[in-house]
């Protein structure tokens, strides 16, 4: 996909962009998933790493939080697993119970989701994620604002809600990533992530080299500017 290559170039990523899309039902010539990983954000890290394939639901299951966010109906010793892990993240201070309803969710039940790397992406996916510093991200928010896409908002814990958020709105979100995210993703203390509404991607890179151009401008008027007027 053109788009993903003209993404990774003009921002200069460190780690490819990558494609998520849901279906009702496993996708011809791709395989499933190997085996089932520790959560869900694993599987951001393999299609950042070039593998295209699919889940099912069972393979999200070791991943309670990942698959609540995702609508994966849970097996009963699973679901109380699921409240186990809630209850120590209240127990900790970590989140208020009157946060958990707010958390977003998949409004579809799961039945499989296709991960890839964009430049691979063997359909027009959900959400597209990428993963950047925070000047990288900054010149993509831009961008997104430009095409109309623009920033619904900043997340935190869980990363992976960032999915259904943008699904939700089809606008973009940046998250910050969660303890969990960072080390099941190994994503470096000086990169988050940025989601955007796949069926805009190519509006946002359309939109990008302006926006780039325009801060190199801007960059140089106000050095100028601190140079003449002094701090």
């Amino acid at each position: 996909m053109p788009t993903a290559r003209q993404l990774e170039e003009l921002l200069d990523l460190r780690s490819a962009p990558i494609a998520v899309t849901f279906q009702t039902a496993p996708p011809a010539n791709i395989p499933r998933v190997a085996s089932p990983g520790p959560s869900g954000c694993t599987y951001w890290k393999h299609a950042a790493e070039g593998r295209t394939f699919y889940t099912e639901a069972a393979d999200h299951y070791n991943c309670p939080i990942g698959a609540y966010t995702h609508a994966v109906d849970l097996p009963p010793e699973r679901a109380k697993e699921l409240e186990g892990v809630v209850g120590t993240m209240i127990q900790l201070g970590y989140i208020r119970q009157e946060e958990v309803a707010g958390i977003p969710r998949r409004e579809s039940k799961f039945a499989v989701a296709v991960y890839a790397p964009l430049a691979e992406a063997p359909m027009q996916p959900d959400v597209v994620l990428v993963r950047g510093n925070a000047r990288q991200l900054m010149l993509l928010a831009e961008a997104a604002g430009a095409a109309g896409v623009g920033v619904d908002s900043m997340m935190g814990r869980p990363t992976c809600a960032a999915i259904p958020a943008v699904m939700r709105t089809q606008h973009s979100v940046t998250s910050l990533g969660c303890i969990g995210n960072r080390i099941y993703t190994e994503l470096p203390d000086d990169e988050f992530y940025f989601a955007l509404p796949g069926r805009h991607v190519q509006a946002v890179v359309d939109k990008l080299a302006m926006i780039m151009n325009a801060n190199d401008a801007l960059a140089d008027y106000h050095r100028e500017r601190r140079q003449a007027v002094p701090v």
